[in-house]
């Protein structure tokens, strides 16, 4: 398969996941189905963490624990509590405001630069997000919805500048396993605390199993290995992918339509983007 073919691949898994949220996210609950996301996202991942396992002394646990769950745990978390009140294409398209985040963290948190244009994308992406919440859909909590994924996008900001300064030069395939186990680990004494005491139809395990093997633990082997083929610039164009793809598959299989609002606050959110990464070219 060719590099465009993968990457365009990745940003169909990705987008699914908001479906299969959406589909498990009310049988199980928010927090059971995160920890299974993330131990089965972790096993996938094993085998690179047995073979990168001396890069991965005990001294670095708290550190892994901490960036597992403001970089998976807490976020993944966030999309589901979402996806329980509201369509999925809503998450999809608050997780495009990732890249915008993590400027934004960097700036605020960590001194970094931040260019005329870059804020101004950061401004279209916010309106989009406004845009976003401001969306009606009987029995929906639109608005809340889109603030929980706006905060799981700046909890991603803050992991990845966590990562960059802790655990840089580390396997990055290895690291994906061992934070998606910490947080998994987290989780479990919640999920086990809020199991649900109901019988969970199968489409919700196996809707639950793919977001857990196939959008977590194949989608970052996936990414990893792209990064390393084209690059980190080149594979976050997948970050345009996702958005679409989360509203496609949410229309198609379970018949959530694509408002206006919903396709005006992704022009904006994506158009942000784009204008971001272009100035960062320049």
């Amino acid at each position: 398969m060719s590099d465009i073919l993968q990457l365009v691949a990745l940003g169909a898994i990705w987008g699914s996941s908001f479906l299969f949220l959406r589909i498990s996210v009310g049988d199980l609950g928010p927090v059971p189905l995160m920890f299974i996301r993330l131990a089965l996202g972790s096993l996938v991942l094993l085998p690179f963490l047995v073979r990168d396992r001396a890069h991965f002394p005990l001294k670095r646990l708290p550190m892994l624990a901490l960036i597992g769950l403001i970089n998976s745990a807490l976020p993944f978390l966030l999309f589901a509590w979402g996806a329980e009140r509201a369509p999925a294409g809503i998450g999809a398209i608050a997780n495009g405001m990732t890249a915008l985040c993590a400027a934004l963290v960097g700036y605020l948190c960590f001194g970094e630069r931040l260019t005329a244009r870059q804020t101004m994308a950061l401004g279209l992406g916010f309106i989009g997000i406004a845009v976003l919440a401001s969306g009606k859909m009987e029995g929906m909590s639109i608005g809340l919805a889109s603030l929980a994924g706006a905060l799981a996008s700046v909890m991603y900001g803050f992991g990845v500048h966590l990562a960059k300064r802790h655990l840089g030069g580390l396997p990055v395939a290895a690291l994906a396993g061992v934070t998606l186990g910490s947080g998994a680990v987290v989780m479990l004494p919640f999920a086990v605390m809020t199991w649900p005491s109901h019988p969970v139809p199968l489409r919700s395990w196996l809707s639950a199993t793919a977001l857990g093997v196939l959008c977590t633990g194949i989608a970052f082997a996936m990414f990893y290995r792209l990064i390393g083929r084209i690059g980190a610039m080149r594979t976050s164009t997948v970050t345009y992918l996702v958005p679409p793809f989360g509203v496609t598959w949410a229309w198609l299989f379970i018949d959530e339509p694509a408002t206006p609002t919903m396709l005006v606050a992704c022009a904006l959110i994506l158009g942000g983007v784009a204008w971001a990464q272009r100035s960062g070219r320049t």
